[in-house]
């Protein structure tokens, strides 16, 4: 007879998530060029969120049972620009408005999120 937990979804526990906060962006950034640089070849998305009245730039990782959120919380206004140009060579980085047709760039989009159930320790 079949168990009804195999059907579930695996989740994380509110245990297993847990929180980095950068000082800069640049270092989050240095994540998202690795990840892209690793065989995998993934790079994690990069979400926006406005919560308690402040800009939280986020990135998400690992597996099905621990999660990892790396974040910065920016003081600047709001980039206007929905895309980020991370130079694989430099690390230097760019907001842009589109992706362009620099073959040694990594283009992220910033996706803008109205909600989510992550409570970010600010």
């Amino acid at each position: 007879m079949r168990q009804e937990s195999e059907n579930k979804p695996v989740t994380p526990s509110s245990s297993s998530i847990s929180y980095l906060k950068f000082q800069n962006l640049a270092d989050m950034f240095k994540v998202i060029l690795y990840a892209a640089e690793s065989p995998l070849g993934s790079s994690p998305m990069l979400y926006r969120i406005k919560s308690d009245n402040r800009d939280i730039l986020f990135i998400e990782s690992g597996m099905l049972t621990s999660v990892v959120h790396y974040y910065i919380i920016t003081q600047d206004k709001e980039p206007a620009d929905k895309w980020i140009q991370l130079k694989r060579l430099t690390g230097e980085y760019d907001f842009v408005d589109k992706i362009g047709d620099d073959t040694k760039s990594l283009y992220v989009p910033i996706l803008e999120l109205e909600k989510s159930t992550f409570d970010f320790p600010l």
